[in-house]
């Protein structure tokens, strides 16, 4: 079969790795891709946003299956586009993702949450709120204790959420994403939260519309500076799995939050189809859901599709053509560390076009290299943005791969390179 593969990142290198050489794939097609997905396949220019034009692409490369890798297409609504185009052709094309109106569980924090409340999905107290709703905003944070949780509704490249620590703060933040201020028009309307103490996580799953099963779990860190200080980022790093998720977790993860989400979708008439990644709270061993995101995570996938041994082009397949009933997801049990390598000011002002050495080869088994923002200029690999590379390895154990991530980021040099060093060590507690 031939798949294009949709997005430019450090996840969508590790979806190409893990797609090429599977048995049945033809071709790989990645759109814009980069330097990184360029050896798994071909990358290719079109506009994303133009579905018009990606599915033309579609039909001139007998593309089999779209995947989508980040949310701003499915958000934009390509699945419902592409099938709905397909089926008046009478062409064969599957989409690994979900539905427009699947996808607001993502493109909209105030949607997700009443779907979380209608089915009464564990999550914390909120209400949102808009410019010139002020007054009702004081009200409603008199009736929590700080931190607050601000979030933006719309989508904000995972950079969209503040906590703030008083309530002018809160205040002040409020006003400043509600006039446009912080984060554009994904801050028109803002999700504000209490705050739930405790440890975060992700649970990833996957689902056909009829059937669903538990990928994997993860967690990532979005804060820029060791200690969790510092602004959020796209992502700091991850660890897969995470050493709480045990079995007595995992079934009320299950129980109290999987099946009453995937029920809940089919039973308001909205089967789910793709990647659900799911960002919980571990609050005093039980889980709590903080959002809802419709595809992969980055950079948990640079950590999670390493351990995958079930090859994702049958997973990718069963998810669109409602099949998944016939394989089982099997994982390396070892560790896996990634660590993402970012430029000098991120996520502020940096400098692209900073040239990037890597080592000749990887200098062990099991370890990888995902580009993320990167490009090649002459021949050159250079910066091309704020989180440049991410740097995975497996281990025995959380140490283990700690260590063979961090030996492996320091043989990778560019002009203020940056990274965490403290990423997972907070999971040693666990273990």
């Amino acid at each position: 079969m031939n798949i294009l593969l949709l997005g430019s990142g450090g996840r969508e290198h590790a979806f190409a790795l893990k797609i090429h050489g599977c048995i049945g794939l033809e071709s790989l097609y990645i759109s814009p891709g980069n330097p990184g997905t360029a050896e798994f396949g071909t990358n290719v220019t079109l506009d994303l946003t133009d579905f018009s034009a990606v599915y033309a692409f579609c039909k001139e490369k007998n593309i089999s299956l779209v995947v989508p890798g980040n949310e701003v297409p499915l958000v934009a609504g390509i699945t419902d586009y592409l099938t709905l185009e397909a089926k008046k052709d009478g062409f064969t094309l599957g989409v690994s993702g979900p539905s427009t109106w699947c996808a607001q569980l993502e493109g909209s924090k105030e949607f997700s949450k009443e779907f979380m409340f209608r089915h009464a999905i564990p999550t914390a107290r909120y209400a949102s709120f808009c410019q010139g709703q002020m007054d009702e905003a004081k009200l409603f944070l008199h009736t929590l204790t700080p931190p607050y949780v601000l979030k933006a509704d719309g989508l904000a490249a995972g950079k969209g959420v503040i906590i703030t620590h008083s309530f002018q703060e809160a205040c002040e933040t409020l006003e400043s994403m509600t006039n446009l201020t912080l984060f554009g028009k994904a801050g028109a309307r803002v999700v504000i939260e209490e705050f739930l103490q405790g440890i975060e996580l992700s649970v990833f799953a996957i689902s056909d519309g009829d059937t669903w099963q538990v990928l994997a779990s993860a967690k990532d860190y979005k804060r820029i500076f060791d200690n969790d200080l510092g602004l959020n980022t796209g992502g700091m790093g991850a660890i897969s799995p995470v050493p709480f998720a045990d079995k007595e977790f995992m079934e009320k993860v299950k129980s109290r939050i999987l099946i009453p989400s995937f029920e809940g979708l089919k039973a308001e008439g909205h089967p789910y189809t793709g990647f659900l990644f799911v960002g919980l709270m571990n609050v005093g061993g039980d889980p709590f859901v903080i959002e809802y995101n419709v595809r992969m995570g980055d950079p948990e996938t640079e950590a999670i599709f390493p351990r995958l041994k079930t090859p994702l082009i049958d997973i990718l397949y069963a998810m669109a053509s409602r099949g998944l009933n016939t394989i089982s997801i099997d994982l390396d049990s070892r560790t896996a560390a990634s660590i993402f390598l970012v430029s000098g000011g991120y996520p502020g002002e940096i400098c692209k076009g900073e040239v990037i050495t890597l080592p000749r080869s990887l200098p062990e088994k099991d370890q990888w290299i995902f580009h993320a923002s990167t490009t090649l200029e002459k021949g050159i690999l250079k910066t091309n943005g704020g989180r440049v590379i991410a740097v995975t390895s497996l281990g025995k154990d959380i140490k283990h791969a700690l260590e063979r991530s961090n030996s492996l980021a320091n043989q990778i040099s560019f002009n203020n390179k940056f990274n965490r060093t403290d990423i997972g060590l907070d999971l040693l507690y666990f273990t």
